[in-house]
């Protein structure tokens, strides 16, 4: 895993892990890293100081503004959405043509399947979180 501290192109900064750069590298060329302030698909690395811990003690440092509004929205979509996990792909698209009933989902799609999902026309929006392995 890696950390990188992003930039979106109005100057929003915000940080993220990634499984190694180039899973980062792409993501990014996908349009699937997004500004978790504005949402903005632009995004560049940010120039980053190196953490080193001069202490052994653990200590616990405020949330960030933006950390605060992403722990709420997925508490949000957590509480108000089904996860479909790996199926999330096959779940909205059903819906999308009328074979399931449309309620809330979330859940888990590869790159290429958001992409052909947005490609058809089917709304559907990277989420700035990592979702709870469970179903609601």
């Amino acid at each position: 895993m890696i950390q990188y501290t992003l930039k979106c192109d109005n100057e929003h900064t915000f940080d993220s892990w990634f499984q190694s750069s180039s899973a980062f590298e792409k993501l990014k060329a996908s349009k699937m890293v997004v500004c978790s302030i504005c949402g903005s698909s632009k995004i560049e690395k940010a120039i980053m100081a190196p953490r080193v811990n001069k202490n052994a003690k653990i200590t616990v440092k405020k949330k960030h503004p933006a950390e605060q509004a992403i722990a709420e929205i997925k508490k949000h979509v957590e509480e108000n959405s089904n996860y479909v996990g790996k199926d999330f792909a096959k779940e909205a698209r059903a819906m999308h043509l009328g074979d399931l009933p449309e309620r809330p989902i979330y859940g888990e799609a590869k790159a290429e399947e958001a992409k052909s999902l947005i490609d058809d026309g089917i709304p559907v929006t990277p989420l700035p979180f990592t979702p709870n392995r469970k179903t609601n």
